[in-house]
């Protein structure tokens, strides 16, 4: 590019008017991006970076070491303080207008979507306590026989397949059960283990979408029985689900779905760990004479899971918290970080929904 090249700036800014446009226009960006350019996006990335052995964000961040020792030579280069504020504004500009651009034509669209509990015709509400209580039954027999599936042992399950396994299943039963949602997605998403081991969580994190490569992360260090649903929910990203709540909810569907016990259990324990949280929240008394009937194997599992998480602390939760609540909001997500809390209320929806047919 030439010095006086403002081709980033302008292409950002053009994304940006577009993504105004499409804020008005959900049924259109569904339409035309989520449906159609996208799947184009997602393939050609599934057949280019997908087959790297190692995470692709590594040449994401070697290119940007790159532009930046370009930035500095040309920096030197360049003669008087004038010169070189010029230089400095542009390239600035220039970059963010280069992020905003990838981010939107690669994934960010997705937030102007129709969101998909919308396209699936649920309306999710707020549960009462009585409610909120049938709920925790129901998911509790579940969990207990398809723990009984897994092992007869009360002790806390450890590890028990090979990541690399694990991924593939997850992705075929993705592939399989994306049906059921009535959901036209398309791809092979890679969802890779992200070294060095308790990184992410420091940083107050289990799992991540990176756009810029199309792959999705998660931590080494995340429980067994977390990792089939996390990998679940970073693929629904991966499709282009942006919404955290959404993301879990078909992460649930897919878990509890498969013809495999240990990803219907996986689902289902993090449905009770989401809904106990509300019962708690609502009824402590009641909840604390639940406790007392839970399967002492499902209490080891939840203990362990526990005992796993406290070894990795982030560095500052609320700053992290904090960060992922605002790009959230800025996203047109509303409940922001809140929206991970959905789950119980999309899978209530969900169960009321299949009643009917």
């Amino acid at each position: 590019m030439g010095k006086r090249d403002w081709s980033w700036t302008i292409l950002g800014l053009m994304a940006l008017g577009l993504r105004w446009l499409a804020i008005r226009q959900p049924e259109a960006t569904d339409d035309i991006y989520s449906r159609t350019f996208f799947p184009g996006i997602r393939n050609v990335i599934d057949l280019t970076l997908g087959h790297l052995p190692f995470p692709s964000v590594y040449l994401f961040i070697l290119s940007i070491v790159i532009l930046i020792g370009i930035f500095i030579r040309n920096f030197y280069k360049t003669k008087g303080w004038k010169n070189r504020s010029i230089l400095s504004i542009r390239s600035l500009l220039n970059s963010l207008g280069a992020i905003v651009f990838f981010f939107l034509v690669l994934w960010g669209f997705n937030y102007q979507r129709t969101p998909i509990f919308k396209q699936l015709s649920l309306t999710p509400k707020s549960l009462n306590l009585e409610q909120i209580k049938s709920e925790v039954q129901i998911t509790q027999r579940l969990v207990t026989q398809y723990r009984g599936q897994i092992s007869t042992d009360t002790a806390a399950i450890g590890e028990i397949i090979a990541y690399p396994e694990l991924e593939k299943l997850v992705r075929e039963n993705m592939s399989e059960n994306l049906d059921l949602l009535g959901l036209n997605f398309t791809g092979r998403p890679r969802t890779k283990l992200f070294p060095p081991p308790g990184f992410m969580r420091k940083m107050g994190i289990l799992g991540i979408y990176f756009p810029f490569t199309g792959e999705s992360y998660i931590d080494p260090t995340l429980h067994p029985l977390e990792r089939p649903f996390t990998v679940a929910h970073e693929m629904a990203h991966s499709y282009g689900v942006t919404d955290e709540g959404e993301a879990n909810f078909i992460a649930w569907v897919i878990c509890t779905n498969s013809n495999d016990p240990l990803l219907r259990y996986s689902g289902q324990l993090r449905l009770l760990l989401y809904q106990i949280r509300d019962y708690y929240r609502m009824a402590p008394d009641q909840y604390k004479e639940w406790l007392k009937t839970l399967d002492v194997s499902v209490r080891n599992d939840i203990r362990s899971i526990q005992a796993e998480n406290a070894k990795y602390q982030p560095i500052s939760l609320e700053i992290s918290r904090k960060t992922n609540d605002i790009f959230l909001k800025s996203q047109g997500v509303k409940a922001g970080i809140n929206s991970y809390q959905q789950l119980p209320m999309l899978a209530f929806a969900w169960r009321e929904r299949m009643k009917e047919f």
